[in-house]
């Protein structure tokens, strides 16, 4: 377990975030002190007409002047693509590394968790989506530098950040310059994400980092269309990429009755993991419960995850794990080999562990 720390609230509001999710504010001039505080974003294109084409995400927005990308925190300021959040966390918190969840990684830790506004797909299930939905301006808050958020981190106790609640690719830069500060302090940097990110972003950012989770969030176009407004295709794409890069990679799946809950789509996606990312890379199946716009679903049942959970490991994943469910015995780590329970826990807390440098 770790050293003792000074737990920071549940989650730390930096600023108010209020007002309803909406259309992009309409294209204005910024005045002189917000444009001060702006960051000129990384991998874009300008175009003749002033115009300029995102290259982070694979949406691949084409913005025209004084504009906005589809995640409404990347803006074309005359030509030059800025990001608006850039120093401005609306949310931070001192997490146990297993409510990523991150289970391979530093059991029992803490990692500074942190968030800014926006997000570049639109799940109606979001359970963040108080942040992930608004826009800078609905969040005014103070600066934080990178050095500030890594030395906070190391007066908490954390031995990691996370960069996590809404979708990090949008504050691309951010986190990039915050987990090269963490390095030098000598702290690990995760992500948790969507996995929606363009082939060469996420390869200058992976030097940087410690591990990737990826939710899944199933394993249908139609319903990372309708559901998500977004596409399967490229969330396949980055896991290869991360997989292939040689980082750590967890996947989670957010398992939503009627939705994506089939056997049949569930031992594909499980097939699809073990042949294309290979059987140590841990799934988890976590519980859902109704939120944002999807209210008349009830939660999964129990029975459900189970048989997530056996239907990846008879497809031969070799940690499976189910998550939002206290006391399940998926919450546990079993060893592959000779099949004892290495690592207990329950909930977000690490009961037992009795790895020895990493081994059973």
């Amino acid at each position: 377990m770790p050293a003792a720390h000074t737990a920071l609230p549940r989650r730390t509001f930096l600023g108010c975030v209020a007002g309803a999710a909406g259309a992009c504010a309409l294209p204005r001039r910024l005045q002189a002190d917000e444009a001060e505080a702006l960051h000129e974003a990384a991998f874009y294109t300008s175009n003749d007409n002033r115009s300029v084409t995102c290259g982070l995400c694979p949406r691949g927005c084409t913005i025209p002047p004084f504009g906005r990308g589809v995640c409404g925190v990347r803006k074309n300021e005359d030509g030059k693509l800025v990001s608006l959040v850039y120093g401005r966390p609306v949310a931070l918190n001192n997490d146990p590394i297993e409510k990523k969840p991150l289970f391979h990684v530093l059991p029992g830790s803490r990692a500074l968790s942190l968030a800014t506004v926006g997000c570049n797909i639109h799940c109606k299930f979001c359970q963040n989506w108080d942040i992930s939905q608004k826009r800078p301006e609905d969040a005014p808050v103070p600066f934080v530098p990178p050095e500030r958020l890594a030395a906070m981190a190391l007066r908490h106790g954390s031995q990691s950040l996370a960069f996590t609640y809404n979708e990090p690719t949008i504050f691309y830069e951010y986190m990039r310059d915050t987990a090269h500060a963490a390095g030098l302090a000598g702290l690990r940097s995760v992500v948790i994400s969507n996995g929606y990110i363009q082939a060469r972003p996420l390869r200058a950012l992976i030097p940087e980092l410690t591990a990737y989770k990826v939710d899944l969030k199933a394993f249908s176009e139609r319903f990372y269309g309708e559901v998500c407004n977004g596409a399967l295709a490229p969330v396949l794409e980055t896991l290869k990429r991360i997989r292939g890069e040689g980082l750590w990679l967890e996947i989670v799946v957010l398992v939503i009755p009627t939705l994506n809950d089939s056997a049949e789509e569930l031992k594909k996606l499980s097939g699809w993991v073990v042949k294309h990312l290979g059987p140590d890379v841990p799934v988890h199946f976590t519980r859902f419960h109704a939120a944002y716009k999807l209210r008349n679903l009830p939660p999964t049942p129990p029975a459900t995850l189970s048989m997530a959970r056996r239907t990846a490991m008879q497809e031969g994943i070799h940690f499976v794990y189910t998550g939002n469910l206290p006391g399940n015995e998926g919450e546990h780590t079993f060893c592959p080999s000779c099949k004892e329970r290495v690592i207990e826990r329950y909930g977000h807390r690490v009961l037992k562990n009795a790895l020895v440098e990493g081994r059973c």
